[in-house]
Order: structure tokens, then sequence, then C-alpha cells
């Protein structure tokens, strides 16, 4: 259905792809994988067209359609929220547009023009264009009353679905999606998981969500030495089964017919597993067959991620008593909530309004006041905070390997060997440790934040959307630390995966208290009663 042929990409002396030869077909999706600045939202803006390859061709089987997830927020704001869902179909909306404007100035001789329109209109749906943009959209979380704003006027984070309503919009043959699952709360995420499950044509997608990839995908497009390999199965049987490749290639003196063996026997397992999993039907179920060949080691290079304790806490860890706060526009964020935790806890702090909890970590972490309520830390605790926003951490020009002394404890830790060995195993090796940090991108900054927080060597860790700006591999690293980890953490996340691997308890904060069990993230989120419950804690007097 789609292709590439001989596709090379090249900025400058810079190879970015290399003569890449590979093809999508209808029914499966393919998540593209691959580390930071491997050409990932490259690769799929030369799929669209916006850009253009070096040499190579682009092949679109003729009379398909493409739609991609737009990434200019901005780009519709002149135009309502259901007609710019609508607009996702441009061979429909330009016969709707001309079929409108033809009856704004109507005479006999476009009555034949019109008669013409309305049958090719049929014939692409258009009588149900607009309830099954309502539809997409409400499933989005998009409010009727909001249907017919203007763009300009909707919130940005209800703009980006709106926008992916558009890209979902009339069951494009090729769906490009960079990123989709950006802003987007767990319930909308799950519906789009879902939708996506069952989508019967090709998806393509670049996300950093590995529980959304391993949901969606049936295939994994990793791009690697300039160039990208197809394997079949999701994102977790690709980086296992890598993992497993590399270690099988450090063992020298393994027997090639032990090696076959274990392989086979890792392809018989991860294939059973998947045949228990809800991916067993429709969309969700993967190919039938995984090949020992389609297992290969990789190029990622992954932090080294330790968190150790300078001293293990005691038993008294936090107290929270009637904590409240509210926004600068004085709209309650969450209200009397009541919290003891307990040493070693791992708990998810989860609200559906992000500036609450947001407000909950900078009150503990002393950047606000409580409108109400106090809290208490244990004698013997210490903390570190990795803020959603760590802009103010980077403003000056100093060398990462200047940075990162400021938060060394001992004269061993400030010397520079040590502290350029620290930032080698957060991949800023060589001359990239003496890069000022006010030149870092998103990820650079929080993989610093991160070996800041191992310098200090606290027992309580707090993480506000930790994943942000990370990639897939970091992410990876940094999940599996957490769960080594034996102190106590409080961490928010959008991350499906992260949450639901290290939560053991989920705290909720709402504008009517807290609700506090000691589950993992999946049993909260699908408890029925429960949510009855949040729903009502959310629900506010007229």
């Amino acid at each position: 259905m789609l292709a590439v042929s001989n596709l090379s990409v090249q900025f400058g002396k810079r190879v970015l792809f290399d003569e890449v030869n590979v093809s999508f077909t209808q029914g499966n999706c393919y998540g593209i994988i691959g580390a930071n600045g491997a050409g990932k939202s490259t690769f799929l803006k030369i799929l669209s067209g916006e850009n253009d390859p070096t040499s190579g061709h682009v092949i679109l089987e003729p009379g398909k359609r493409m739609s991609i997830l737009e990434q200019n927020h901005n780009a519709y704001d002149e135009h309502g929220a259901l007609d710019a869902v609508v607009m996702g179909n441009k061979p429909l909306f330009a016969i709707k547009t001309q079929i409108d404007a033809l009856y704004a100035d109507y005479t006999d001789e476009n009555a034949d023009k019109i008669g013409e329109l309305q049958v090719r209109f049929e014939e692409l749906d258009g009588w149900n264009a607009e309830s099954a943009a309502a539809a997409l959209l409400s499933n989005l979380g998009i409010s009727e009353e909001l249907h017919h704003t203007a763009m300009a006027d909707i919130d940005p984070k209800l703009k980006v679905r709106v926008l992916l309503a558009q890209a979902l919009f009339g069951s494009p043959d090729v769906l490009i999606m960079d990123e989709p699952t950006n802003d987007l709360d767990y319930e909308t995420i799950n519906w789009l998981e879902n939708f996506l499950a069952d989508y019967e044509n090709t998806v393509i997608v670049v996300s950093h969500d590995r529980h959304f990839l391993d949901t969606v995908c049936t295939h994994i497009a990793d791009i690697d030495y300039s160039k990208m390999n197809l394997y079949s199965g999701n994102y977790t049987f690709w980086y296992e089964s890598s993992q497993l490749a590399s270690r099988q290639r450090a063992q020298q003196n393994k027997k090639a017919e032990e090696k076959a063996k274990e392989l086979q026997e890792f392809i018989s397992r991860f294939s059973a597993n998947v045949a228990k999993s809800k991916q067993a039907t429709s969309r969700k179920k993967m190919l039938d067959k995984l090949n020992v060949e389609d297992i290969k080691p990789s190029s990622r290079r992954y932090p080294a991620l330790i968190f150790e304790r300078e001293r293990e806490a005691g038993d008294q860890i936090l107290n929270i008593e009637g904590l409240s706060a509210t926004s600068e526009d004085g709209e309650l964020l969450f209200d009397k909530v009541n919290i003891n935790l307990s040493k070693g806890d791992k708990v998810a702090i989860i609200s559906r309004d992000s500036r609450a909890t947001t407000a909950f970590y900078e009150i503990l972490n002393g950047k606000r006041k409580a409108d109400a309520g106090t809290f208490q830390w244990g004698v013997t605790t210490n903390q570190s905070y990795l803020p959603a926003d760590n802009s103010s951490y980077f403003k000056s020009d100093d060398s990462l390997v200047d940075w990162l002394r400021e938060w060394a404890k001992t004269e061993e830790e400030r010397e520079e060997v040590f502290i350029r060995g620290f930032l080698g195993k957060m991949l800023f090796s060589g001359e990239e440790a003496l890069k000022k940090c006010s030149v870092l991108s998103g990820g650079e900054k929080v993989r610093c934040m991160l070996s800041r927080m191992m310098m200090l060597r606290a027992n309580v860790l707090m993480l506000d959307e930790p994943t942000n700006h990370l990639d897939l591999e970091s992410i990876t690293a940094f999940n599996n630390s957490l769960k080594n980890f034996k102190g106590t953490v409080l961490f928010t996340t959008h991350d499906h995966e992260f949450a639901q691997t290290l939560a053991d308890r989920i705290i909720e904060l709402t504008p009517k208290g807290n609700i506090d069990r000691y589950l993992t993230f999946d049993a909260y989120m699908s408890d029925k009663a429960l949510k009855e419950q949040r729903n009502k804690m959310y629900t506010m007097p007229a």
C-alpha cells in the first residue's frame, strides 16, 4: 500500500538514511523507533510529502488516501472544531465546499452540477460526515458544546484532541501519527488504543509510550545505523529480543546450537504470552510467525541509572493533613487531602487536572504555599525533586561538569575525573560533558536532573512527569532503576507502563478530597465502583 524505495536523506555530511527500502501493508500498525536524532519525525515528514528526500521515492498505491496528525496546532484556528475534523478528509470537504458555494449562488444552470457533486458526496458517505465527526470528538473528550466553537478559542490541550479526531476521520487508508498520546489522559489513550487495535488499514506511528506501542503495533520499524529494519511483534518483543541478542553476542564461548535453542525458547514463550493477552483478537493479534532471524542486537545506548540512599529512612515518612490548593484564577485544585506515607511506598499521584499534581509537589518542596492544611516530613527523610518544568536549573552558561559539581557532597565527587565518569554513564561522553547547560535539549536536561538526583542520594524521590522529553531507552532504564530503588517514590506520569510497573499505591487528588488505594495502576483504573466514586469527586455543585 505504501513503500519507500532507495530512500536517502543527508544534511551536509550527516547521513540520516542510506538507501532505505521498506513496505507498509494494509492491516498492520508500524511503530517507528530509534534513538533521539535518528530521524523518526523526519521519516514521517517524508512519507507525508512535507519534506523531500535527498534521493529515492515514496510510493502510495493509486486511489489510496493518507492522513497525517497535524503538528501545527494553529492551522485551523479560523474554523469550528467540527469543520476542522471533517477537513481531515480533503476530497470530501472539497466537494462539500463546492456544494455550499453553488447553493449560495443557486441558479438553474448549476443545478446539474450540484446533482453530480451530491452523487460523489454520497459515495464518500458525506451525509453522515458531521455525525461521524461529532462521535469522534465526543470519544476524545470534547464536549458537545465545543463542537461548533472556533479552534482559536479552544484550550490548547483540547485542540490537540480535535486534530487527532481530524487525522482519524473518514478511515484513511494510511494513518500517520507523531506522538499521538501527548496531552491525552489515560481514558482517552485507552480509547485510542482500542480504536487503532481494531483499525483495518495501515497505521504508522512514532511514540515514546511503551504501553501504547505494545497495544497497537504488529510491527516495529527500527532506525539504526542509517537503515530501517522491520520486525514482527510489538515493542516489548523487540526490546527483549534485542537485549537477548546482545547478551548472546558477548558470550563468545557459547555454542551456536545452544544460542539457537535459547532464541527459539524465547520466541515460543513470547508467542504464548501474546496468545493469552487481549492482543489476541482483531488488530491486537500479533502476526503468527515470529522468526529467530528477526532477533538482532541493537546499537542502542542506555543510561546507567542507579538511585542509592545516603541512609535508610525510619518508619515516619510524610504526614499530610487537610491540604488544599487553588489555581491562580481561583479554581479549586484539591481540597482536604489527608495522606500518611509508609516506608518504601511507590505512589502514583494522579489527578484529572495536571495543575493539581504540580501544585502538590511544589507545596511539598516549599515552592508554593498551601491554601490550608499542614504537612510534615519524617526526621530521617531527605528528599529529591524532579519538577515538570526544570528550566530554572539551566539558565547559566556553566559546562555540565561545573553544573553537576554543584550537587557533589564529597571532595572525591568534585573531582573532574569523577564527574566526567558520572556524566559518561548518563550518555554525556567526551566533549559533550563540556556543553553549556543553557543549550541543552529537553531530553538532555532531564538526564542532567536525574544525574543530580543520583548525586543527592535521597531516600524519598518526587517525580512530576519524569518521562517528558526522554527517549525510549532512557525511559526504560529509568523505569527499571526505580523498580529496584529501596526508598519511597512519589510520581506523576502519563506513561502507562511506567505507572503500572512501578506503583503499588494510587493517590488521586480531587476538589473533594483524595482517594487512596493500595492497588496497581491498572486495577485502580479498571475498578467500576472506584470510577463512579472518582466521577463524583470531580463534580462540583452548580
